[in-house]
C-alpha cells in the first residue's frame, strides 16, 4: 500500500496530559476521517464556533508555540508537536477533538503521539495525495534569524542551525531528509529552555505546566533533568521537529529544501506566508503512482518527480 494514497487512522486515539503554557489538564481524541477531509480541530468544551483549521494564515500567535484561531477568536495552541507527528506518519485526514485551549505537551516531544499513531494503525484510501512543490527560491529574514525555501525534485530537506549563548547548547546544526531518513531522533527530541529564562516565561504567564518531565532545562553547562539527552543533537533536532509541524500548516506535504538559521515558529510562519502569497512561488500537484514515481514510493530509490 502506497504512501501516495491519502491516509487516516484505523481507529480512534485518546490522549491526556497537561498544557505546557496553560497548566490545564486536557484530553484529546484523534478521530479518523474520510478522504479529502483534511485535518481540523474541534473544541469540545465549546458548543458553537468551535472548529479551527490548522492553516498558515490562521496562525494568531507564534511566540513560544504555534497558536491557531478561527474567525470567532476560538483558538488552539501548542499544536506543533502533534502536527509534526501527523506529517511524519503521513496522516492526511483527521478530526482532533480537544476539551481545552492547548494540546497536551506530554513528554515535550512527538514520541507519545507517534507511538499512539503506530499503535492505532492506518486506513489507506484509494484517493491520491497532493503535494506542494517549490518553484522559486524565497527568503525571509529578520536580523540574524532567517529561513529559505528552495526547489528540490525528490524530497523535503530541513537544514537547521541554532546558536545559543550557553556552553552546553552553543552552536548546533543538522540536516534531515524527511522522506528518506529514520525520523526517530527527531520525534524523540524534547523542547528545552535555559534555567535563567524560566522566570521570564512565568512573568509572561507562560510555562505554567512546564516541568522536568516535559522539557529539558539547561543551567550553565548542566542538564537538570534526570534523563539526559536522548540523542547527540537533541536541541537542534527539536527545532527541526517544530519546523516540520509548522510546515504542515501549508495543508499539504512539501517537496523542497528548507534552511533555517536561528529561526523558530514565527520565522517559519512568516516565511511560509511569503512562499504561499504568490502562485508563481509554488505548485500543487496531485500524485499518481502510474505517472509520478518518486521518493515517496521507495525510501531506497531516488526518482525525480515527472
Amino acid at each position: 500500500m502506497s504512501i501516495l494514497k491519502q491516509k487516516t487512522l484505523k481507529k480512534e486515539i485518546n490522549l491526556s496530559g497537561v498544557g505546557l503554557h496553560s497548566g490545564n489538564n486536557v484530553n484529546i481524541k484523534l478521530v479518523p476521517q474520510r478522504p479529502n477531509t483534511g485535518i481540523y480541530f474541534k473544541r469540545t468544551d465549546l458548543v458553537s464556533n468551535n472548529i479551527i483549521y490548522p492553516s498558515v494564515f490562521n496562525v494568531s500567535s507564534a511566540s513560544y508555540c504555534t497558536k491557531i484561531s478561527n474567525e470567532h477568536g476560538v483558538s488552539v495552541s501548542t499544536i506543533e508537536h502533534l502536527m509534526a507527528a501527523l506529517y511524519g506518519k503521513g496522516i492526511d485526514n483527521l478530526l482532533i477533538e480537544i476539551d481545552a485551549e492547548e494540546v497536551p505537551i506530554l513528554d515535550g516531544s512527538s514520541k507519545n503521539f507517534v507511538e499512539a499513531i503506530d499503535s492505532a494503525g492506518f486506513e489507506i484510501s484509494d484517493q491520491p495525495i497532493k503535494i506542494i512543490t517549490i518553484d522559486k527560491e524565497i527568503v525571509y529574514k529578520e536580523g540574524e534569524k532567517s529561513i529559505s525555501f528552495k526547489p528540490s525534485k525528490i524530497s523535503l530537506e530541513i537544514d537547521f542551525e541554532i546558536n545559543f549563548n550557553n556552553k552546553l547548547i552553543n552552536n548546533q546544526k543538522n540536516n534531515i531528509n524527511i522522506y528518506m531518513e529514520d525520523l526517530s531522533d527527531m520525534y524523540n527530541s524534547r523542547t528545552f529552555c535555559l534555567y535563567e529564562d524560566i522566570e521570564k516565561l512565568k512573568n509572561l504567564n507562560l510555562a505554567k505546566g512546564g516541568s522536568l518531565d516535559n522539557a529539558i532545562v539547561v543551567k550553565e553547562n548542566k542538564i537538570l533533568n534526570q534523563e539526559k539527552l536522548r540523542n547527540e543533537k537533541e536541541f537542534v533536532n527539536h527545532k527541526i521537529l517544530d519546523c516540520l509541524g509548522d510546515l504542515y500548516l501549508s495543508g499539504f506535504k512539501i517537496v523542497g529544501k528548507i534552511s533555517s538559521c536561528q529561526g523558530g515558529h514565527y520565522i517559519t510562519n512568516q516565511g511560509l506566508r511569503k512562499l504561499l502569497s504568490k502562485n508563481e512561488n509554488f505548485s500543487i500537484i496531485e500524485l499518481k503512482e502510474k505517472n509520478i514515481p518518486h521518493s515517496f514510493l521507495n525510501k531506497n530509490i531516488l526518482k525525480s518527480i515527472a
